[in-house]
């Protein structure tokens, strides 16, 4: 009875906490230039005509005349000046805002990071500050600032992007807004100089045609894949039709870079079920913590932080048999879906290992478990 009381208070305190919390709004573009913060001072104009508090936190105009044009009028809250290494920068001044607590704020450059001596690393901490004591706030990403996004944007544009956002600062979003341009209207803005100098625009992999297009489609994806898990949430009732609960297992390694691709893959994989994911470490004898070396040990953690960032559970296993390991944690995870890299058989022992993955595929199958092999 007790701590069914307990229960009914905790959920009556998340309710509240729900209610206060700012309400988010967030333009995702496909690449820079299709109109982002233009249109999101368009809505702050709009909003300011209607007698809404709203104030301009942070815009980034990049020299654009017409963007330029559209911040007349409104009323922004003056940068922060820092000094650092000897330049005087400019960031959005957090602490001004909460002062101030304008009923919406513009907040642009959601992946930026901040400058070293700013209260949070990068800018979209700040913004979760901001939702945190009621604020609501409108802001803006590019498409490939997007986590789970990074391995495919690098396909497309052979470039890895450095600032980047977690997933699940999207899922904190009330509302996600697509600004879309067809490859040929980009085009024609950039040839008219609307959006960067001719010589950065010959030197941007982003703004050749072929990577428009298939930056086009990323970013519709994202947009339609967010809209449906709103729905699936908000809107279509709960059938009480019994269904297979999926759940998704990532086999990870101390390698450099493949356990970030499997990562990832797992992390879109679940959202796409709506769950969440495990990643699995085992830890042969030869990466005990005295014979493991630094190199590894970095990217493991490194590994380690992005499996937190997207949301998932990390277990780590000591053990010399990886494949015996994987079946255990999917028969006591109820695991439906295993994420790993390309085994790799090496000589003298190929027909052992060969041997050996048979009865691991042999397990998976008798457990009706789907597997994934991410090249």
């Amino acid at each position: 009875m007790q701590n069914e009381e307990n229960n009914n208070v905790q959920y009556f305190l998340d309710l509240i906490r729900r209610s206060r919390r700012g309400k988010f709004k967030v333009y995702i573009g496909m690449i820079a230039g299709v109109g982002k913060t233009y249109r999101m001072l368009q809505e702050a104009h709009e909003l300011l005509e209607n007698g809404v508090d709203v104030q301009i936190g942070y815009v980034e105009t990049h020299g654009r005349a017409g963007t330029e044009a559209q911040l007349v009028g409104l009323p922004v809250i003056p940068r922060k000046k820092i000094f650092y290494k000897g330049k005087e920068l400019e960031e959005m001044d957090l602490e001004a805002i909460l002062q101030r607590h304008p009923e919406i704020v513009v907040v642009d450059e959601l992946a930026h990071t901040n400058v070293e001596g700013c209260r949070n690393r990068k800018r979209w901490e700040d913004v979760l500050e901001l939702l945190d004591v009621g604020i609501n706030v409108i802001s803006a990403i590019n498409i490939q600032h997007i986590e789970s996004l990074n391995d495919e944007v690098k396909d497309i544009a052979g470039i890895e992007v450095k600032e980047r956002v977690p997933d699940r600062i999207l899922q904190e979003a009330d509302e996600v807004v697509n600004i879309d341009l067809t490859a040929e209207e980009l085009i024609a803005r950039l040839k008219a100089g609307k959006i960067y100098r001719p010589e950065k625009v010959q030197t941007n992999n982003f703004f050749k045609t072929e990577n428009i297009l298939q930056l086009r489609e990323l970013a519709l994806k994202e947009v339609a894949f967010r809209i449906e898990r709103k729905v699936e949430s908000e809107v279509i009732p709960t059938s009480n039709a019994p269904a297979r609960r999926e759940k998704v297992l990532a086999c990870i390694s101390s390698n450099e870079q493949t356990p970030r691709h499997i990562i990832r893959k797992a992390y879109r994989l679940a959202s796409r079920y709506n769950t969440s994911f495990i990643a699995l470490y085992v830890q042969t004898h030869r990466e005990d913590p005295d014979r493991i070396s630094l190199a590894s040990q970095r990217y493991l953690i490194n590994h380690f932080e992005l499996v937190t960032e997207l949301g998932g559970t990390i277990k780590q296993v000591a053990a010399d048999s990886v494949t015996d390991v994987i079946i255990d944690v999917c028969r006591e995870n109820q695991i439906t879906v295993v994420c790993m890299g390309q085994p790799s058989f090496s000589m003298p022992n190929v027909l052992f290992s060969i041997g050996r993955y048979r009865k691991f595929m042999k397990a998976l199958a008798e457990m009706r478990i789907d597997l994934i092999i991410i090249s």
